[in-house]
């Protein structure tokens, strides 16, 4: 169905290329999974497969990419949207209408479906994906997960017989994420659908795979059965990593098979106990809201939620898509809607509601970076962005240069924003938060497009943070990430606050937000591959 036939993709003003010599065939009815390092090049392959590379990107392509036997040197997207369907990472820069349903039958229109066709299909996919609650709703008021659900709905419609994923489950909460990836297995063993996908959190999606497409960053790729492969990939899911701990022959994918060969690993580690993150004393709260309302034409999205944040603890925000967690930050740091309740922020000159001063005063007392980073850059180059961050938080004169030095060391300073991968475009929106020297940061989603080395290096310069003595609020569907991160976990439901506690007391009574270590070594309450390790060390120097 695919064939990449010697194919080399190199961009202008690059020495190096980003695909090299890449030779690689898709069957019909293959759910492929393509994984890699942040910027080796996977939305680059994704892009070819339609045509969107050269065509639109530019560059020069080299060799010979075909779909379903037509060939995207002679066919541009336009001529292959009958055939390849594509979900980018960004849902909202593919929308063209304005509310869920009218999304979904655009795509139809293009083809000149009938309308009764039309109808039909708009109501399988609402059904499909679990959105027919949105179907009026405009889409620029819909959550970041519920934008990701629509843009595949609108993509499934069409009916196409390749269907191409950016990324897909990024936004998406551990349930949303799963009813996604079902409906796509289902495409796949139901319909014969091709699907090719882009994933960085593999423990959601690797256990579907039939091929995995391993791009190692110098251009080439490696394809095969998913578990040969991970054994030599520098990237692997808790899962892999437990196995290679345990010594694993072949690595389990799945769960199911993980806990079939956990016996003899749970016998080991019987009568030691998981290492806790240290926490810090308690201390007065630098910030407290109070009775804290959010609302939006026909919705509730925060109902009344009470918060308090310590200096050094780093809270973790969790729950569905439509939750209430993104418009509870932006009422915390003053610039979102707010219509009951009270914040305030201790600071220099007393407790103040972030909500009454000027942006500039309101960053130095609360830091936030929205799920697109990309939202708080607005300059030609990192040099600009960098000195405007100076000037507007009165800083001295390379301060927020010197932070981005420290969380993405040697980036451009003559470099496009728009042109960074996500990483680096984090890395530059939060140094400009930071500063302003904030003594509260809150991050939403920022875990986005990082792969799992990316996702290490954030969480360490989230830790350095909290030792500073800010109060750090992390909102995520990334269940590794908060195992490992976490003080405190809380969980958010329809608006409410349902459950708050340890992230161990939380993530291990939860089925849905519990990792794949707890699910594999449960009862016993074992969150992360690294407590494992360490635990396992202790054993082995005690005996």
């Amino acid at each position: 169905m695919i064939e990449f036939d010697r194919v080399t993709v190199r961009y202008a003003g690059n020495d190096t290329p980003m695909l090299r010599d890449v030779t690689l065939r898709v069957d019909e009815g293959e759910l492929c999974l393509v994984v890699g390092r942040t910027g080796a090049g996977k939305s680059t392959l994704l892009r070819a497969i339609n045509g969107l590379v050269p065509h639109f990107t530019g560059g020069t392509l080299h060799g010979a990419v075909r779909v379903d036997g037509r060939d995207t040197r002679h066919h541009p997207p336009r001529d292959i949207a009958d055939v390849v369907g594509v979900v980018g990472q960004d849902p909202l820069a593919g929308f063209v209408t304005d509310t869920v349903e009218e999304e979904l039958a655009y795509g139809m229109e293009q083809l000149a479906l009938p309308a009764p066709v039309m109808r039909k299909r708009v109501e399988e996919t609402l059904d499909l994906l679990g959105i027919a609650e949105l179907r009026h709703r405009p889409l620029r008021t819909l959550s970041g997960g519920q934008q990701q659900r629509v843009a595949i709905g609108a993509v499934l419609t069409s009916h196409p017989r390749v269907l191409v994923l950016d990324e897909p489950t990024s936004a998406l909460d551990p349930t949303a994420a799963e009813d996604v990836l079902a409906a796509v297995t289902r495409l796949v063993h139901d319909l014969g659908v091709t699907v090719v996908l882009a994933e960085h959190r593999l423990e959601r999606v690797v256990q579907y795979a039939d091929r995995l497409v391993y791009l190692s960053g110098d251009g080439r790729v490696v394809d095969g059965d998913p578990a040969t492969v991970l054994a030599d990939a520098d990237i692997s899911p808790p899962l892999v990593e437990l196995g290679r701990l345990a010594g694993w022959t072949p690595l389990p994918l799945s769960v199911r098979d993980a806990r079939r060969r956990a016996s003899p690993l749970r016998q080991r580690l019987a009568g030691t106990a998981p290492s806790r993150i240290p926490t810090v004393p308690d201390s007065a709260p630098v910030l407290t809201a109070r009775a804290v309302v959010v609302r939006y034409p026909g919705t509730v999205a925060v109902a009344g939620v009470d918060l308090d944040l310590h200096p050094g603890r780093i809270v973790a925000l969790m729950g569905r898509n439509g939750s209430g967690k993104s418009s509870l930050l932006w009422a915390l740091q003053g610039s979102g809607p707010r219509q009951g309740g009270t914040v305030t922020v201790t600071g220099p000159d007393g407790p103040v509601d972030p909500k009454t001063l000027p942006a500039a005063q309101a960053r130095r007392r609360v830091g936030l970076v929205p799920q697109t980073p990309g939202d708080l850059l607005y300059l030609d180059t990192v040099d600009a962005e960098c000195a405007q961050a100076d000037r507007e938080s009165g800083a001295a004169a390379g301060s927020c240069r010197a932070l981005l030095d420290d969380l993405t060391p040697g980036l451009p300073g003559d470099r496009h924003p728009r042109d960074l991968s996500e990483g680096q475009r984090l890395g530059l929106a939060l140094a400009v938060q930071l500063t302003a020297a904030p003594p509260v940061v809150l991050l939403d989603e920022p875990t986005r497009g990082l792969d799992y080395l990316a996702k290490r290096q954030f969480a360490a310069l989230v830790r350095r943070l909290a030792a500073t003595g800010r109060a750090v609020v992390v909102a995520t569907h990334d269940v590794e990430l908060v195992a490992g991160l976490a003080d405190r976990v809380i969980v958010m439901a329809e608006g409410e606050v349902v459950a708050e506690g340890t992230a161990a007391e939380v993530m291990l009574a939860s089925p849905a937000f519990a990792p794949q270590v707890a699910k594999v070594l449960a009862p016993e309450p074992w969150l992360t591959v690294d407590q494992v390790a360490a635990a396992l060390a202790r054993c082995g120097a005690s005996a």
